[in-house]
């Protein structure tokens, strides 16, 4: 991504194209049944509802994404605005093999040294869409490959850390706590870790239908944090799909 300027409609065009299958199965899907509508019948009522079904899903899902992801606060970041900062930080930012934020976050934060991290692993995080969004665009200058049971920095010298819809993609819960307990590793001790997620609630799944099984619940992130001794210093909504969690070692004082 050249700038951090998004093109108009880029979230809604980045989920069409990278998730295209999707939505040739569900066209399939109406073409068959119409097919199957023509030939009996009896089944015209139960074809009609099944085709405004899938319909709907489809439109849903797009109308929300479109919300998301292009109309709403999301990526322009506004929302870290009373987030306090200092000179000379140090900024980590996770992504899960596709980066839309580092730009953003280095136009945000222009005096930080930012550095930034891509846990991606194709034998654990199979993801065809993932696949698709990184051949599409390039990685952001510098991004280290890492592992998430590792992230090549030093014992308290991040002062952020940002992890912008990416950590869900750590689906073993283990995992995922073992990577929380790098990022506290990392984390200074007045530091401050940004988690934003879809969490799996009633919101995202009157958007996404049974999609909303690719996220994690609320208690299942409140879990990972305690568990990695990490403790939610605030909690905002971005949207009513969004989650963000700001986050600080326990004992530490705000």
């Amino acid at each position: 991504m050249e700038s951090s300027i998004r093109k108009p409609y880029q979230g809604v065009w980045n989920i069409v194209r990278f998730n295209w299958h999707f939505y040739a199965l569900s066209a399939c899907s109406i073409v068959f049944i119409l097919l199957i509508k023509r030939y009996f019948n009896s089944l015209n009522t139960i074809a009609d509802i099944l085709v405004l079904l899938i319909g709907w899903t489809v439109f849903i899902s797009l109308a929300v994404s479109f919300y998301i992801y292009d109309f709403s606060d999301l990526y322009k970041l506004s929302w870290l605005d009373k987030l306090e900062r200092k000179e000379n930080e140090i900024i980590l930012n996770v992504n899960a093999g596709f980066d839309e934020t580092s730009y953003l976050l280095q136009k945000k934060f222009g005096a930080a040294e930012l550095h930034v991290a891509d846990f991606y692993d194709l034998s654990k995080h199979t993801e065809i869409s993932i696949r698709r969004a990184r051949k599409a665009y390039p990685v952001f200058p510098n991004t280290q490959q890492v592992s998430t049971s590792h992230l090549p920095m030093q014992d308290g010298s991040a002062d952020k850390v940002f992890a912008i819809l990416s950590a869900h993609e750590i689906r073993n819960a283990a995992e995922r706590i073992v990577f929380f307990k790098e990022l506290h590793r990392i984390l200074k001790p007045s530091g401050k870790i940004i988690v934003t997620e879809h969490i799996r609630d009633t919101c995202n799944f009157l958007a996404y239908n049974v999609g909303f099984f690719h996220f994690h619940s609320k208690s299942d992130w409140l879990n990972t944090f305690r568990s990695a001794e990490l403790k939610v210093l605030k909690q905002m909504k971005i949207t009513p799909f969004i989650t963000t969690f700001i986050l600080e070692k326990n004992g530490t004082a705000s």
